[in-house]
C-alpha cells in the first residue's frame, strides 16, 4: 500500500522526517523541547506552544510517528482531505496550549517531574488513533498463549488481541519514550480526538475547513473537469450516430444488390 488518496497524510510524514533531520543537522533541537520554568515562566518564549510539535529530537521517535502516521492514513481516505486537514490543525493549536498548560498547572507537586514537554507530533497522533479507534473495525482477532498447556476454547490461558493492536502498540511505545511529559501529550492527544468526534468541542471548532485550493479538491475544479467531460461526449454522440446510421445504411444497400443466391451461400459461409 502507498499514499494513494492521502496526499495530506504524505505531507504530513515527509514534513515530520525533513523538518527532524534539519534539527539535527543544524543543531537546532533546543528550539524545539519546552522547560516551563525557563522558558515559558521566566523568559516568556511562547513561541515555543506553537513550534515544539514540529519536529523529533531522536531518530527513534521520528521513526515510530512516520509508521504511525503511515498506518493512520485511513482516516484521511474515509473523511477526505479537506476535513483530514482540517481537523489536523484544530487539533495542533489545542494539543498546542493544553499540555504545557497542564505541567504549568502540576509543576509545584513535583518541579522536576513536570517540568519537561518533549518535542514531537506526539499529542496530534494520538488525536488521530482516537478516530482510528472508532471509525476502523477489526478484522480479525487472534490469541497468544501464556501457558505450555494446549489451548481449548474452555480453557484458555492467555491474550486475546485484533489486527489494529499493532498500531495501539506502536502509538504506545512512542508515548513512552519521553515520560511524564509524552504520556501526557498522549492523553490530551486521545482527548482531543475523542471530544471532536463526540461533539464536545465548540461547532465552530468541528465544522470549521480550510479553503479547498489548499489541499488540492477544490469543487470548482472538479465540477469544470465534469461539465468538460460531459460537453465532450455530448459531441461525440452525435457523430457516432451519424456514422453508425451511414454505415447500416450502405450495408442496406449492399445486401439489395446481392442476388439471393449469394446471400444464402454467404450464410453457410459463416455457419462454417
Amino acid at each position: 500500500m502507498t499514499f494513494t488518496n492521502a496526499p495530506v497524510t504524505r505531507l504530513t510524514v515527509l514534513g515530520l522526517v525533513s523538518t527532524s533531520i534539519a534539527a539535527s543537522l543544524f543543531d537546532a533541537k533546543h528550539y524545539f523541547y519546552i522547560l516551563i520554568d525557563t522558558h515559558i515562566f521566566r523568559y516568556r518564549q511562547f513561541w515555543r506552544l506553537l513550534a515544539y510539535q514540529l519536529c523529533y529530537t531522536n531518530s527513534t521517535e521520528v521513526l515510530f510517528a512516520a509508521i504511525s502516521l503511515y498506518n493512520l492514513r485511513s482516516i484521511e481516505r474515509m473523511w477526505g482531505s479537506r476535513k483530514y486537514a482540517s481537523f489536523l490543525l484544530i487539533s495542533s493549536l489545542l494539543t498546542a496550549i493544553f499540555p504545557p498548560l497542564i505541567l504549568a498547572i502540576f509543576r509545584p507537586i513535583a518541579p522536576s517531574l513536570f517540568n519537561y514537554m518533549p518535542a514531537g507530533p506526539t499529542p496530534i497522533i494520538f488525536a488521530i488513533l482516537a478516530q482510528f479507534h472508532a471509525m476502523v473495525p477489526q478484522m480479525y482477532k487472534y490469541r497468544i498463549a501464556t501457558s505450555q498447556a494446549p489451548p481449548t476454547n474452555e480453557q484458555f490461558s492467555g491474550v486475546t488481541l485484533s489486527d489494529k493492536s499493532y498500531q495501539y502498540g506502536i502509538a504506545f511505545h512512542l508515548a513512552l519514550l519521553q515520560w511524564p511529559g509524552s504520556v501526557l501529550g498522549a492523553m490530551i492527544g486521545w482527548v482531543v480526538g475523542y471530544s471532536w468526534r463526540a461533539g464536545m468541542l465548540p461547532t465552530s471548532f468541528t465544522t470549521w475547513r480550510l479553503p479547498g485550493w489548499m489541499v488540492g479538491s477544490s469543487s470548482y475544479k472538479r465540477s469544470a473537469e465534469f461539465e468538460g467531460l460531459r460537453r465532450r461526449l455530448e459531441g461525440e454522440a452525435p457523430a457516432t450516430a451519424v456514422a453508425t446510421g451511414a454505415q447500416s445504411q450502405a450495408d442496406g444497400q449492399a445486401d439489395r444488390r446481392r442476388t439471393m443466391g449469394q446471400q444464402i451461400m454467404d450464410q453457410f459461409r459463416e455457419a462454417l
